[in-house]
Formats: C-alpha cells, sequence, structure tokens
C-alpha cells in the first residue's frame, strides 16, 4: 500500500469517491455539506492511500490555517479498515506539516473516531459539537521537530 499526495484529477476523482462512499453513502452526510470550496483550492492537500492493485483505500485532507495544519476530510474505505491505511494518511500528512514548519495540527474527530486519533498522539482540546449532524470533539497534536 502506497500514501500519495494528489497531484492531479485521476487522484482528486479517487479522493473524492473514497469521501462520497463514506462520509455521504455510509454516514448520510448531506452532500451540500460534504463538498466545500477548499476541494477546489490549490492551497489545499489531498493524500489518497492505494492497495498494491491501484485500489483507492482512503483519503484525507490537509490545510494550512492561522499557523497550524488542518486536517480533514480522513476517511477509509469499509474493505481497509483496520489495515492501516488511516494511520498512513496521517503520517504523511504529518510528514507534509513538518515539511512546511508546523508546530501544531488539529481536527474534528466524530467521537467514534477519537480511539483512533489518541493512538496517533492526539488530544481532545473541546466539548461535542455537531458537524454534519454527527458528534465530533476538536483534537490536536504538537508535532516533534524531527521529521
Amino acid at each position: 500500500m502506497t500514501v500519495k499526495k494528489v497531484t492531479d484529477e485521476i487522484g482528486k476523482q479517487a479522493a473524492l469517491k473514497i469521501r462520497n462512499d463514506v462520509f455521504v453513502v455510509e454516514q448520510h452526510v448531506d452532500p451540500e455539506l460534504e463538498w466545500d470550496e477548499f476541494d477546489e483550492m490549490d492551497s489545499v492537500d489531498m493524500f489518497v492511500d492505494y492497495a498494491e492493485d491501484g485500489t483507492p483505500l482512503a483519503t484525507g485532507r490537509f490545510r494550512v490555517k492561522d499557523g497550524y495544519g488542518k486536517v480533514e476530510r480522513i476517511c477509509t474505505q469499509k474493505i481497509a479498515r483496520g489495515t492501516g491505511s488511516g494511520r498512513r494518511i496521517m503520517e504523511a500528512i504529518e510528514k507534509e506539516a513538518k515539511k512546511r514548519g508546523l508546530k501544531t495540527l488539529k481536527l474534528g474527530a466524530q467521537l467514534t473516531a477519537i480511539p483512533f486519533y489518541e493512538k496517533l498522539g492526539y488530544e481532545t482540546c473541546s466539548e461535542i459539537f455537531l458537524d454534519a449532524n454527527i458528534e465530533h470533539k476538536e483534537m490536536k497534536k504538537t508535532l516533534a521537530n524531527k521529521s
């Protein structure tokens, strides 16, 4: 399995398909809430983890906001859950953030995903809030200086 930073329309469509499958179809998120202006901006990086046969398994989005890295839209296809695909996406995002000199990453985690992020060193830093009618908490991680 290989994580690639999206650099072309094929990669972007792979990322958007995973998000559609997980968020819109599986979790019933309103498409109007899932797709936003950041999907069209060059300042946003998307990553996709691919199986050996080229099947897109997981994706995530990363952007810089107010001096920190904002991790967004992390999701994994059902068939790839528990295989490390989501972890590889998060590692690629952290590597990109370090490359840009960022010291902090923040994300909004669905309550069911909090244990996943905690294993990666994230800490909860908010009360519960609703995003797309799904309960979330904000989480953050301070990045080590080494890349």
